[in-house]
């Protein structure tokens, strides 16, 4: 056989979920090799999560309810159960007595905020930069535990799979390809931001392990529910009315409308009174869809932080603007941007998918807590918990090596600008027709679109072997799977928006 690497658990990804994961293994006693197409830190999402981690306090029931009311009433309860029930006890073995992370604090105890569509204080932060003081110090921890290997710089590229059993991963590192087999295999690679041309993600977040698990036969589900964030600060706002030329210069962290930020429109005023009873802490999907109409009808929408102390309260996001040269006390312009996918990887309570030995957790898996729109800052919480679970379930099984697939590369290489310019095109048809409002027309034309690309793409990495063109295969699939997804759904909720086709002139 090809030469090969071996270990107890693989996990693809090195966010929160996936960094929990692999404790959850080593502390069954298994060796895990963790894998990373990111550089460390700042290429998983978790590094750039800012409001922070949402706890269940003593009030666990109150948690429930405002995540099953922020999803649309569509999240799964089983799933909800699950989340809110271990979220105290998570956060107290892993971030505190664990890794001693220092959350903001007062004269008693932590300094728990609000976000949106949450009825209590419950949200643990430190400024508004939680993910990379969590991230960091998890990293810094396995990176010296004796059972962990962490291997930056290498992307999954292929399951290695047969009769319904996952063996392990082909992965490539600078440009070489050799297959890693394992006892089981967890994916936590995180989101899909490069599908959308405004997002919040770190770079190359190409949906790998939501496409991966697709080709290789597990289920998929929700893959239409797309949450956008409504306050991604944009600069170079060319086209203030679609968006698409604007650069999104940082995430500005709904705790800034916890603490009393309100949302104005270019003529000045505030508008969120006009589209829900909770206003700036409306659920995201309603005021990301607010927020679109005012830029639409105004020009422009700006986040007015005059009623916050915003230097003192969120130093970081002040040097933020300072970096870009915005003046806060002008209000900072803001717009909608691709933040978290809902669905994803199906999974039950232990982050198992529907084929033996993969696991999924974090953002590419769909465990059900969010349903169709998911509570701010439960995200962290949910990798935490199905991490540890996941992990710890992944254990005790041998790796058992088999005939790796063979990846060709007889052709030569593609230039750099192809990927460019399909990555452009997929971009596009992502926003102009699967965005924050999608309608039946544009959603088949979407699928016309896409299933031609993706048939391009195919044609490609058939014969030729290369980590960008695997990313554009993986940002192809999961594509089409959202745009097919929202296809299928004729229910306009939560994230999923849908809304009437204008009519078609008809001669008299």
């Amino acid at each position: 056989m090809t030469d090969h690497d071996t270990s107890d658990v693989l996990v693809v990804g090195s966010g929160l979920a996936g960094l929990a994961a692999a404790l959850g293994a080593t502390r069954q006693g298994d060796d895990v090799t963790l894998v990373t197409k990111a550089t460390r830190p700042e290429g998983a999402s978790s590094w750039w999560a800012q409001g922070g981690i949402a706890v269940s306090r003593d009030d666990p029931e109150q948690f429930k309810d405002d995540i099953v009311a922020a999803s649309d009433d569509t999240a799964d309860a089983d799933a909800v159960d699950v989340l809110v029930e271990n979220a105290n006890d998570a956060v107290q073995d892993v971030l505190f007595e664990t890794l001693a992370v220092e959350f903001d604090s007062g004269d008693d105890g932590p300094d728990y905020t609000r976000e949106a569509a949450h009825s209590e204080d419950r949200i643990l932060h430190v400024d508004a930069a939680t993910g990379k003081h969590i991230h960091v110090p998890f990293l810094n921890y396995l990176d010296a535990h004796d059972g962990v290997e962490i291997i930056d710089d290498t992307a999954a590229l292929e399951l290695i799979r047969h009769e319904g059993r996952v063996h392990g991963a082909m992965l490539e590192s600078d440009g070489d390809v050799r297959p890693h087999f394992a006892g089981s295999v967890v994916l936590a690679t995180g989101g899909i931001g490069e599908l959308y041309p405004r997002t919040t993600n770190p770079d190359n977040a190409t949906g790998d392990g939501i496409a991966m698990a697709a080709l290789a036969g597990a289920d998929v589900r929700d893959m239409e529910y797309v949450q956008f964030h409504p306050t991604a600060c944009v600069v170079n706002d060319a086209d203030s009315t679609t968006g698409a030329d604007a650069d999104v210069a940082f995430l500005v962290s709904e705790a800034v409308r916890g603490e009393g930020g309100l949302l104005r429109n270019g003529d000045g005023e505030r508008f969120m009174p006009d589209y829900h009873a909770d206003a700036e802490l409306a659920p995201r999907d309603v005021v990301a869809r607010a927020v679109t109409a005012e830029r639409e009808a105004t020009g422009e929408v700006r986040l007015d932080v005059s009623p916050v102390d915003f230097a003192d309260e969120f130093p970081g996001l002040a040097e933020r603007c300072a970096e870009h040269g915005i003046d806060y006390d002008e209000g900072i312009p803001v717009a909608p941007a691709e933040h978290f996918l809902c669905g994803g990887v199906a999974v039950d309570d232990r982050g198992r998918t529907t084929l033996d030995r993969l696991y999924a957790v974090g953002e590419c898996s769909r465990t059900g807590v969010h349903g169709a729109n998911r509570l701010a800052s439960t995200s962290l919480l949910e990798g935490l918990v199905w991490g540890l679970r996941a992990g710890a379930d992944a254990a005790g099984n041998d790796a058992d090596p088999i005939e790796a697939p063979d990846l060709l590369t007889r052709d030569p290489d593609l230039p750099d600008r192809f990927a460019r310019e399909k990555f452009h095109r997929l971009r596009r048809v992502m926003d102009e027709q699967v965005g924050v409002e999608r309608t039946p027309a544009d959603l088949n034309r979407s699928l016309a679109l896409l299933r031609r690309l993706k048939g391009e793409v195919d044609a490609y990495v058939r014969t030729r072997t290369s980590r960008s063109l695997y990313e554009l295969r993986n940002a192809s699939v999961t594509a089409l799977l959202i745009a097919r997804h929202a296809a299928e759904n004729t229910e306009s909720v939560g994230t999923h928006n849908l809304v009437a086709d204008a009519e078609t002139p008809t001669a008299d």
